[in-house]
Parts: C-alpha cells; structure tokens; sequence
C-alpha cells in the first residue's frame, strides 16, 4: 500500500506548520488607488490558519485544533469614508477606523469579514516610520484574531491580542509571505 506524503502536513524544524487546508479567501479591493496580491493574501491567511494554535495558544497541543470558523473569509480593503459609512451602520459611531470584523455564518460556508482602511494604514505607518504593508497586514491579522475569538476590550485582553498579533506577523516575516501592498495618493 502506497503510503501517503506526511511532510506537508508536519511542521518543520523551525516548529512552523504548512498549510493544510485551504479556506476560500475573496479579496474586495474597494480603494482605487491600491495595489495588492490576492494571491499573497491568500497564502498569507492559509498560513496563518494552519499555524493557528502556536499564534493564539502557544505551547498548547495542536491536534485537531482550529479556531477560525470554517468557511470562506473575505477581506474587504477600504478608504476611509467607506470603513466609516460601515462604521456608523453598524456600529452607530461614524468615526473612521482601522479594522472592523463582521462574524460570518459557518453553516452557509462563511467564516466572516475582515474590513480595514488602507488610509488608516498608510497614515499610521507614515507617521510612526512604519512599513505600509507590515501595517495593513497586521489590520488583517488583527480581524482574523477577532474571528479566532481574541478581544481587546480589556487591558489584560488588549495584551494577549498584541502578543498574538506580534507572532502572526513573525510567522509572517519568517516565511516572507508578508503581502506587498502600495498605495498612491
């Protein structure tokens, strides 16, 4: 009997796992002058979902463990006006944002919504001397933690987020699969 690859499913010596599975991931590109790799982002969450235990639960057992709900992920990059409109529709606070996260429902094969504001992006990166696509990438980490069940509401909750998104993005760094993103003004 032909004995199957396990070297895709197993993590490698640096304790990093590929991606197994594949969600769908739909990227809506709802800002004119921005630039990006669907196919980048794509392999960016694919990542993300198969090493999720180590990001939200490091040295816990990761057999079997999954925290995103399965479905599709859509991740929705926007202007400013825009992630404000849906700000005030469904939050009630017309205020522009970075990142909101709408809950999806799994058993119509939707695991929900990441919408973030490339304008936000661009001007907090400009003004902390900050990479523009480290920091657009880190509003999407920041809404897939969401979606993973990660709150910041709290300050000791705010803490486990940003040490989980600070994993995620040295996930991301160490296998160069950080999306390039570039927006023109």
């Amino acid at each position: 009997m032909p004995q199957r690859n396990r070297s895709k499913e197993r993590a490698d010596n640096t304790g990093i796992r590929p991606p197994a599975s594949r969600r769908p991931v739909r990227v809506h590109n709802g800002h004119a002058k921005l630039r990006l790799d669907r196919r980048a982002l794509a392999s960016a969450i694919h990542l993300l979902d198969a090493n999720a235990p180590g990001i939200l639960h490091p040295g816990s057992p990761s057999a079997a463990f999954h925290p995103l709900p399965p479905g599709e992920l859509s991740l929705a990059f926007l202007t400013d006006s825009a992630i404000a409109r849906l700000h005030a529709s469904f939050l009630g606070d017309p205020s522009t944002t970075d990142v909101i996260t709408f809950e999806g429902t799994p058993k119509l094969g939707q695991a929900g919504e990441i919408c973030v504001s490339a304008d936000t992006a661009l001007s907090f990166a400009t003004g902390r001397g900050r990479d523009f696509s480290e920091e657009l990438t880190l509003y999407v980490v920041h809404g897939w933690l969401h979606l993973a069940g990660h709150d910041d509401r709290s300050p000791a909750d705010k803490k486990r987020m940003r040490a989980a998104e600070a994993r995620a993005l040295a996930l991301l760094r160490t296998r160069g699969t950080i999306p390039k993103f570039a927006l023109s003004m």
